[in-house]
């Protein structure tokens, strides 16, 4: 039997408009959108069909706003299509997004924590003084020491380590200035500055994880119905019991998701399954191994579209 992996986008997928379509075709998706706005007493639907850009790109309205419209696409899947994942994995944010897949968390308990994930993220460092940049075409190990020695006695650390050839660097807004200038004089192909609110997956969101955890201690924790690849090992979750450490942890550790890749094709995985907004995942999917023909479901088109497919 094909093993299938379901994965769920991070912060930087969303656009305005998104999720319009699941809201307006499936009554499970809607019934999402429901719950999101009544938990958080906001109008999701309006933040995002309508935005604007500006107030949907704010980190503690993003991040609740992603995990609304994947999940959404995930029951709306789940209403028209008979196919269970063998493996869940999330980028970043998206990791909530699997844990509730999994029924580890529930969605409105999600919904709350990663709310607070976002403030606590933006409020870490004050808005100029971090950044971040995507160094492409050179192997992982470069970046690293590179980030070593831009340092000079501030932050920079690889902060996703996305595919071969692909890592992102993040902290403070001069030393991730020089460890570009490092990697292009390296013979990085490109240095690509990332238009981001704070320097995200960098030591200097420790105390947001520290804040974040004040807040997970609270929540109830679920069995695991399905394995979730963790960001921070690259690797499944040994136990629920690990959940929030590691949830901690990921807020100022790099995102494994080269390694997560990795893993899911040791575990047997052929196809992967993306719900929710872009095709971030998708991309790096298909550069990590054509193998794994990923499919991108962003709209009820989408889903039916691949259940017709299936049917075939």
């Amino acid at each position: 039997m094909a093993q299938w992996a379901f994965v769920f986008p991070g912060q930087g997928a969303q656009t305005v408009g998104m999720g319009r379509s699941l809201f307006e075709n499936s009554a499970a998706a809607r019934a999402v959108f429901e719950e999101a706005s009544d938990t958080l007493n906001l109008d999701m639907e309006k933040l995002c069909f309508e935005g604007p850009e500006e107030t949907l790109r704010l980190t503690e309205n993003t991040q609740p706003a992603v995990l609304t419209v994947s999940i959404a696409a995930y029951r709306a899947f789940k209403e028209e299509v008979h196919l269970a994942p063998s493996y869940l994995a999330g980028h970043s944010l998206g990791e909530f997004s699997a844990l509730v897949v999994a029924g580890v968390l529930s969605f409105r308990e999600a919904l709350l924590a990663v709310k607070q994930r976002g403030k606590f993220m933006q409020e870490a460092v004050p808005v100029g003084v971090g950044a971040m940049a995507a160094v492409l075409g050179l192997p992982g190990e470069k970046v690293v020491e590179i980030c070593e020695v831009a340092a000079e006695g501030e932050v920079v650390d690889p902060a996703n380590f996305n595919s071969p050839g692909q890592v992102v660097v993040s902290g403070h807004k001069a030393a991730v200035e020089r460890a570009g200038l490092l990697a292009q004089e390296a013979g990085a192909k490109k240095v690509v500055p990332l238009s981001v609110s704070a320097p995200f997956h960098s030591a200097l969101m420790r105390p947001a994880g520290e804040r974040l955890r004040n807040v997970l201690e609270k929540v109830g924790i679920g069995k695991m119905a399905v394995p979730v690849i963790a960001n921070v090992t690259g690797k499944p979750y040994e136990s629920e019991g690990e959940v929030v450490d590691m949830l901690v942890r990921q807020v100022s550790s790099p995102v494994l998701w080269e390694q997560s890749m990795e893993t899911m094709r040791e575990l047997g995985v052929e196809r992967a399954i993306e719900l929710g907004p872009g095709k971030v995942l998708s991309g790096l999917f298909k550069r990590f191994d054509r193998g794994f023909s990923p499919v991108s479901l962003q709209t009820y088109e989408d889903i039916m579209e691949f259940k017709e497919i299936l049917s075939r």
